[in-house]
């Protein structure tokens, strides 16, 4: 096969993806989750990259995610809080970000 006919459809699928990262971190700046959070690196709270490393593999972790966005939770990840974020963020755009969260 020849390898010119392969890139075009890659590059517009790291457009997509790149293109849904940007929608979603739009998303998480709308929705506060800026302040404490970043993809990489330990803010207030821990990156996202570590959240999705430890609940990878685990069937239950979308569920867990959501539950604990919407009611907040603390002493998971230290001595922090994590505020309630529903109903201020509605349960679809959680959905959203727990999802983005988990796929990094």
């Amino acid at each position: 096969m020849n390898a010119k006919w392969l890139i075009a459809p890659i590059a517009a699928a790291a457009l997509f993806v790149s293109g849904q990262a940007s929608a979603d971190l739009d998303l998480a700046k709308k929705s506060g989750c800026l302040a404490c959070h970043s993809v990489e690196k330990k803010i207030v709270g821990p990156s996202w990259k570590d959240v999705a490393a430890k609940y990878k593999g685990e069937a239950d972790a979308r569920d867990l995610l959501i539950s604990r966005v919407k009611k907040g939770g603390k002493g998971v990840w230290g001595p922090a809080p994590m505020p309630p974020y529903s109903p201020r963020v509605t349960d679809a755009n959680i959905e959203k970000l727990v999802d983005f969260i988990l796929a990094l």
